[in-house]
């Protein structure tokens, strides 16, 4: 198993492939690779740029347990996974996954249970920006109006 957070393109299949040639077996008759890309609108608005960011050692320590899990969870023999931070353009890769089995339904099984996780447990934070100027925070939850204890407001 192999995962990381980065700050470097994730663009390139090859270092997942020589990756999985590392960690993979000759028992693994499948290899499913995934790539997460920043794509051109989101809930119709036009997108421009996103920008990641990460709580970075507990977002290392967190896609490394998400992974071990689906090592247990699924019958697979290996696992590499990484996500960007930082400022991404269209088309760029923000999250890559590899997955091997001995066959392909396991495989699949693993790497898209693998995606809906971190999209829900790894404490990275997506922005986008929009072509009209606009930015939002996706997936960040929403702060209470009136002042807490200590009078401290969000807006």
């Amino acid at each position: 198993m192999r995962t990381w957070i980065t700050r470097e393109s994730l663009d390139d299949f090859a270092q997942f492939e020589d990756i999985v040639r590392e960690i993979g077996s000759v028992e693994d008759g499948a290899l499913l690779f995934f790539q997460g890309r920043v794509r051109r609108t989101n809930r119709g608005r036009a997108v421009s740029r996103l920008a990641y960011d990460a709580y970075g050692e507990m977002a290392e320590r967190e896609l490394s347990a998400i992974c071990h899990e689906a090592l247990e969870r699924f019958d697979v023999g290996s696992v590499a996974a990484a996500h960007r931070v930082g400022d991404l353009g269209l088309g760029e890769v923000s999250v890559a996954i590899a997955v091997t089995s001995a066959h392909r339904d396991d495989g699949y099984r693993a790497s898209r249970w693998i995606i809906e996780t971190i999209k829900v447990r790894l404490p990275i934070w997506k922005h986008e920006h929009y072509e009209d100027g606009e930015s939002h925070w996706v997936g960040a939850p929403a702060m209470e109006a009136e002042a807490p204890a200590g009078g401290a407001r969000f807006e």
